[in-house]
């Protein structure tokens, strides 16, 4: 093999065909992940409120998280929209940590479960899309 490796592989330890499966199986997770929560805040309004009550959000708004974490979901399970979904994804948990940060629970469950989605949001992309491994290359 030679000494210098194409940007756009994966590395040895990880066929082609493995790391696609891979970023299928981590985008399915955060998608049911994002599906769930979406669907809880449209089902029970009333449980999820108090939660945003608590991080400085108005009540009524599981009206509108709800729709809008189900259309990030939707835009990253489809593949011709997943890195619009991924950034759209990113920012809103980026939103959420924030929103646990400002009221003082640094390293709160929901902090560290908004940071591994958001990890796994784009590892899944960066395995099953060779177009994010040649933005983003982790190998030289």
């Amino acid at each position: 093999m030679s000494e210098t490796m194409n940007l756009h592989q994966i590395p040895e330890t990880m066929t082609p065909h493995r790391a696609l499966w891979a970023g299928r199986i981590m985008t399915a997770f955060v998608v049911i992940a994002l599906v769930a929560d979406g669907t809880i805040q449209l089902i029970a309004p009333a449980q999820i409120a108090s939660m945003l009550q608590e991080t400085g959000f108005a009540m009524d708004l599981t009206r509108v998280v709800g729709p809008v974490i189900l259309a990030c979901a939707i835009l990253y399970a489809i593949p011709a929209t997943a890195v619009l979904g991924a950034v759209l994804v990113t920012g809103f948990l980026g939103g959420a940590i924030c929103a646990h940060v400002r009221i003082g629970e640094l390293g709160s469950p929901p902090e560290i479960v908004s940071m591994l989605l958001g990890a796994m949001t784009w590892g899944g992309l960066y395995l099953r899309d060779p177009r994010i491994r040649a933005i983003l290359p982790l190998i030289h």
